[in-house]
């Protein structure tokens, strides 16, 4: 029985911060910055009198600058004090899950105006402490003492797919490059660089330090040079992994009987889905995410739509093989076939399905907490056509967004669609 949402949900406000790292700021800043940018962004002004209830994905300020309690504190700083708020933790889909957790808030007529937000400040430690951190998103039991941590975990699912489908790792190279050119074009990626300007860069700081000048004379060459990208856990590299970050993003969501009291022209989220899983070892294959796959169907069958109604997508790339592996998990290409739609240029801005204009997770920086309503922000611009250079053309209509936690075992999918 297909399930459907029994009121409708709006997006008419979204924004973020710069993603990167600040040595300078807290995470309390940053979700001011995002704040702010949401709220300048209601075509009809706000009043924030009418925030009914705040949801928040996080992950773990409790390690990355041990502060608890999150949700009512941020709130606090933003002015909005004595409604509910809640910190919502899901490894790195917390942002995406805080979404659907406002949607089905509103769809159940308890609230009519919710603020979404995620955030994560991460750079504080030293890279040792945060990989430590992140290793508590996997099966701490099992996994972690057998000597995993998440580019391994994201290294092994790359070697079951290469091996069973006789895929190149060039593949992987594609996805960066292409995730880096679209990055360059966003204002608030944390990696604004091309790797060719990035490549350059590092050409001229060997000469600079007296080393011998590298002689790379493509991207590939230099993603395939373990001097300019070393490996981290084959067949990752460094060029695979997106980054270690700080950064927030806010969205505000309304029942959409009221949409028109903030805009003429909202966003509206007419599919959702979630699913889960168990840890790695428990899964009968490596080559895909099952949760994607269901929750994926959820929010299709949801929507009335099908993979080819979906104009573009942001996906959830926190390793360039999970970008290759979630096309096919949405049905964008067939199992096995994805590697092969990243080499052809299918996934860039003028392909067949454009995946992650904003650069993803990979360029534009993975504060896990803020990642997936940094995705969101990406569907506000697109649908609006205020993008800027990496704006798609011929106007899309459908875009959707996919959040993942772990390595799979939490997954969500939203279907976001604007109508005039």
């Amino acid at each position: 029985m297909t399930k459907k949402l029994a009121r409708g949900v709006a997006l008419v406000g979204a924004g973020m911060s710069k993603f990167g790292a600040f040595s300078d700021k807290t995470s309390r800043d940053l979700f001011v910055e995002a704040y702010q940018e949401m709220k300048n962004s209601v075509e009809k002004g706000l009043d924030t009198t009418k925030i009914e209830a705040f949801y928040m994905g996080n992950f773990s300020s409790d390690q990355f600058e041990k502060q608890a309690h999150l949700a009512p504190i941020v709130a606090s700083w933003v002015g909005l004090k004595g409604i509910p708020t809640v910190r919502i933790e899901n490894a790195c889909a917390s942002g995406g899950v805080a979404l659907r957790e406002a949607v089905l808030g509103i769809a159940s007529g308890l609230y009519d105006v919710v603020l979404v937000g995620g955030l994560e400040k991460m750079t504080d430690l030293p890279i040792a402490e945060v990989t430590e951190a992140l290793a508590t998103a996997a099966d701490t039991q099992f996994e972690i003492p057998a000597g995993f941590t998440f580019p391994g975990f994201y290294a092994a699912m790359a070697t079951a797919y290469l091996k069973k489908y006789d895929a190149s790792p060039v593949a992987f190279q594609h996805v960066t490059i292409k995730n880096h050119n679209n990055g360059s074009l966003n204002e608030k990626a944390q990696f604004g660089q091309t790797i060719a300007a990035t490549m350059e860069s590092k050409k001229k700081r060997a000469v600079k330090k007296g080393r011998p000048e590298p002689t790379w004379q493509t991207e590939f060459e230099f993603l395939s040079d373990p001097r300019g990208n070393p490996n981290i856990a084959w067949p990752m590299t460094l060029f695979d992994c997106s980054p270690v970050s700080d950064g927030g993003a806010a969205a505000l969501l309304v029942a959409e009987d009221i949409a028109d009291q903030f805009t003429d022209h909202p966003i509206y989220i007419i599919g959702t889905g979630q699913a889960s899983d168990g840890a790695l070892a428990e899964r009968e294959t490596l080559s895909n995410v099952p949760a994607a796959k269901k929750a994926g169907q959820q929010a299709y069958e949801m929507a009335g739509l099908t993979p080819k109604d979906i104009d573009f997508a942001e996906v959830h790339d926190c390793f360039t093989i999970a970008e290759i592996m979630a096309t096919e998990d949405l049905g964008f290409f067939p199992e096995g076939e994805g590697w092969k739609a990243a080499m052809a240029g299918k996934t860039a801005r003028d392909g067949e399905i454009p995946i992650n204009t904003s650069g993803g997770l990979k360029s534009k920086g993975h504060p896990v907490g803020a990642s997936g309503i940094g995705q969101v922000n990406e569907v506000w611009k697109q649908l609006h056509g205020i993008a800027g250079e990496r704006q798609l053309e011929n106007q899309p209509k459908i875009g959707l967004t996919h959040n993942v936690g772990g390595s799979g075992q939490t997954c969500v999918v939203h279907i976001f669609e604007r109508r005039n």
